[in-house]
C-alpha cells in the first residue's frame, strides 16, 4: 500500500529558469534536483547549453520557447532594462506564458518595475510575484538564500514551495513592490556593516593586532555579523575575487537611494558608502566583491 507524501512535499512540476548568472545556475540546479522538469534560458546561447549538458534538463533559444507551457516562469537577469526584456519583450515570457500561470522575479529591480510587471501580469491573466533574494552566490549554491516577496497571498502560497528548493526563508511582505523595497532595507544594511567592518580592520592592523585572532573572539559577542563571520577573514587577508561585485552593489544603492527620494527619506551614511564603492570601481575593482570597501583605508 503506497504512502501519501509528506505535507511538505512539493509536488514536481514544470519550471522555466531565465538568467543563469552565478545566482541563476545553482538556483535552476536546485530545482531540477527537486524533480521539477526544468528548462532553461540564456542570453548566452552556449552558457544555456552548457548547464544542460552538465546537468540535465532542456534549453531554449528564447524566453518564450523557455516559458511556453510552464506553471512557474523564474528570472533572474541583471538590470531592469534586462526584466523588461525577457518579460515583456518581444521574445519576451509574458506573451507565451498560460493563463494562470506565474512569473517569479528574483532580481534585484525598482518597486516601480514590480509594479508594472504585476499589473502587465493580470491583463494578460497571469500572475507575478517580486521576490529579491539575499545571500549572495553561496546562499544560491548551498540552498539557504532568503526569499522577500511581494504579491498576492493566494500567488504566494503556490509559489513558496517551488522557491523553498533554494532557500531557508521566503516570506510574503505585502502587495507588489514590497519584496523590492524589502530588498533596499537589505542591502543598506550590509552596506553600513561592511562598511563598519572595514574600518575596524585596517584600524586593527594599523594597531598591530592579529585580526585573525580578533575577529575569532569578536565574532562571538554582540558586533558580530554574517559579514563578519564570512568576510571578515578574507578582508583580512586581502582576497575579493569572489561573491557580491561592487558593479552590481551600485546598482542596488543607485535603485535604493532614487525610492528615498520618491519618499522622502533621509539615507546619509548609504549614499556616502555609496560614493565610497565608485572610489573602489575607480580603482580598478568594479568586479571584485562587496568587502573590497576595505581597499580605500590601506
Amino acid at each position: 500500500m503506497s504512502q501519501a507524501p509528506p505535507a511538505s512535499a512539493t509536488p514536481a512540476g514544470r519550471v522555466a529558469f531565465l538568467g543563469l548568472g552565478t545566482m541563476g545556475a545553482p538556483m535552476a540546479l536546485h530545482l531540477l534536483r527537486a524533480g521539477h522538469q526544468v528548462t532553461v534560458y540564456n542570453r548566452t546561447t552556449a552558457k544555456a547549453q552548457a548547464w544542460v549538458a552538465q546537468h540535465g534538463g532542456h534549453w531554449a533559444p528564447s524566453p518564450a520557447d523557455a516559458a511556453r507551457g510552464a506553471e512557474h516562469v523564474i528570472t533572474c537577469v541583471g538590470r531592469d532594462e534586462d526584466l523588461r526584456e525577457v518579460t515583456l519583450g518581444a521574445q519576451g515570457a509574458f506573451g507565451a506564458m498560460a493563463p494562470d500561470a506565474v512569473l517569479i522575479d528574483h532580481t534585484t529591480t525598482s518597486a516601480e518595475l514590480a509594479r508594472e510587471l504585476a499589473q502587465a501580469a493580470r491583463e494578460r491573466g497571469l500572475h507575478f510575484i517580486d521576490a529579491p533574494v539575499s545571500g549572495g552566490n553561496l546562499g544560491a549554491v548551498q540552498g539557504t538564500l532568503t526569499v522577500m516577496c511581494g504579491g498576492d497571498v493566494a500567488v504566494f502560497q503556490r509559489i513558496e514551495p517551488v522557491v523553498k528548493a533554494y532557500a531557508r526563508a521566503v516570506t510574503l511582505l505585502g502587495e507588489a513592490g514590497a519584496g523590492q523595497l524589502a530588498k533596499m532595507t537589505n542591502q543598506i544594511c550590509v552596506a553600513g556593516v561592511l562598511q563598519g567592518l572595514a574600518e575596524a580592520i585596517a584600524f586593527g592592523q594599523k594597531a598591530g593586532l592579529d585580526m585573525h585572532a580578533v575577529l575569532g573572539v569578536i565574532t562571538q559577542g554582540a558586533a558580530s555579523s554574517w559579514q563578519m563571520q564570512h568576510r571578515g577573514p578574507t578582508m583580512v587577508d586581502d582576497q575579493f575575487d569572489f561573491g557580491f561585485a561592487v558593479d552590481w552593489m551600485r546598482k542596488d544603492l543607485g535603485l535604493v537611494l532614487d525610492e528615498a527620494r520618491r519618499q522622502g527619506a533621509s539615507l546619509p551614511l548609504t549614499a556616502l558608502i555609496d560614493q565610497f564603492y565608485a572610489d573602489v570601481q575607480g580603482m580598478g575593482g568594479g568586479r571584485l566583491d562587496t568587502s573590497s570597501l576595505i581597499k580605500r583605508l590601506r
